[in-house]
């Protein structure tokens, strides 16, 4: 008996541990978006220095969704539905002579709809590639590094960006 609960405790916890490091690993499983701006850019935005997330996002934003995600924006969805992607292509933003251009990219971040695979962070996937390079995939934890912020968002199913008529 007392094998029985060892064993089954033990198997609560190696499960545990394998469903946690296989819901990090899931942003792995996300593709770089190959051709995204091709797609419907949605809107750009740059932040300044004094910004609260200046420090980590601080440059151009520009936002980019493929099909099936600029219709539901277009048609004030309440939700996406599966199969829509965001793109969040960040650059510095170097200035001068009073001009601000686009510099060097910093980051490629991605949110893919897929409620089976996503449940946990509201059917959204998280991924974000260095520089935009796909070799370089720097998001290990879906919920801490995207998730969380998104969150505030969840009226709008966790997407910051809204369609501009």
């Amino acid at each position: 008996m007392k094998r029985w609960i060892v064993g089954g405790g033990l198997s609560v916890l190696i499960g545990a541990v394998v469903g946690g490091i296989a819901q990090q690993n899931l942003a792995n499983t996300i593709r770089y978006p190959e051709g995204y701006r091709s797609w419907t850019h949605v809107k750009t935005a740059i932040l300044h220095p004094g910004h609260p997330l200046y420090s980590d996002f601080g440059g151009i934003h520009h936002v980019y969704a493929n099909d099936k995600a600029a219709r539901a924006l277009r048609q004030n969805a309440k939700k996406f539905p599966d199969g829509s992607i965001f793109v969040f292509d960040l650059l510095e933003a170097p200035t001068q002579d009073n001009a601000t251009g686009e510099g060097k990219r910093k980051v490629l971040a991605v949110m893919v709809k897929d409620s089976k695979r996503f449940r946990e962070t509201g059917g959204w996937g998280y991924a974000a590639f260095a520089e935009g390079d796909p070799k370089k995939q720097i998001v290990t934890d879906m919920k801490t590094a995207c998730h969380n912020c998104h969150a505030g968002q969840a009226q709008h199913d966790y997407v910051f960006s809204q369609w501009r008529p």
